[in-house]
């Protein structure tokens, strides 16, 4: 069942991200609090990075028992292991490599130079192998119920790598499908689907910049999910969107009230 999407706007992308930050922070806090460990799905680009940039900046950052922390990625790009490229090397940048880390916990999606060499479909299936055997008797399938499930949008609508109208987003069945002629580079590229997003707890979607601005508008006013793949991101308890002002800038007023952040 989809929940309405719940939004935040900011003033600016560098207030976005702290308060993103902030927000995470005390999500996977609860999480730990409640159940002993927390689970977060990552997401690269422009808005993700700018998140756990302003979390390894946070003093409140060592509230988090990171040792008891799982993390996976929504969408990885299918380069070599340590391509500056890929969502996981910039991530550990970024944060990881600042943190105290299980680093079994750190569930990164294969690269192209790893035990399935080129196959990224042979790629995919393992890592939904690895999705479906951290999943408990408690979750909603083959994937764990993440605490939070965090997506960029693209200025096209897309999310993780589930671009319009490609195969990818039509997916019902599979948690992790391989990407071929993806409209931005690489073309190859790992990602989670639909209904493996679906499993989250919560879906939080960022969007910061002018450029974000037609494409929240889209997901947000209605559109289909096979040509707005972000309006089909959901979570089961809560959809959050945090954007800043520039990417609220073609939203109609009554979508949110005033910005409290």
């Amino acid at each position: 069942m989809s929940t309405a999407p719940q939004l935040v706007v900011h003033r600016d992308k560098e207030l976005m991200a702290q308060a993103a930050a902030a927000r995470l922070i005390t999500r996977i806090v609860d999480a730990q609090s409640s159940r002993g460990e927390a689970s977060v799905v990552l997401t690269g680009g422009r808005n993700g990075n700018g998140l756990l940039a302003a979390l390894a900046a946070a003093p409140a950052r060592d509230a988090i028992d990171w040792s008891r922390l799982d993390l996976w990625w929504g969408d990885e790009r299918f380069l070599p292991e340590g391509d500056p490229d890929r969502n996981v090397t910039q991530a550990r940048e970024a944060l990881l490599d600042a943190v105290p880390l299980d680093p079994k916990r750190v569930h990164a999606m294969p690269a192209s130079d790893g035990p399935h060499g080129s196959d990224v479909e042979a790629a995919a299936a393992a890592y939904a192998a690895e999705l479906d055997a951290a999943a408990g008797p408690e979750d909603h399938g083959p994937v764990p119920a993440f605490d939070v499930l965090m997506l960029g949008v693209g200025p096209d609508t897309h999310v993780a790598s589930l671009f319009p109208e490609l195969p990818a987003v039509r997916e019902t069945e599979r948690t992790v499908v391989g990407v071929h002629g993806a409209p931005k580079p690489p073309p190859t590229r790992v990602t989670l689907t639909l209904p493996a997003i679906r499993a989250a707890r919560e879906v939080w979607l960022l969007a910061a910049g002018e450029d974000k601005a037609e494409a929240a508008a889209i997901a947000l006013s209605g559109a289909g999910e096979i040509q707005a793949p972000a309006a089909g991101a959901y979570g089961r308890s809560r959809t959050l969107w945090l954007l800043d002002a520039a990417a609220a800038s073609q939203l109609p007023r009554s979508l949110y009230p005033p910005a409290t952040a």
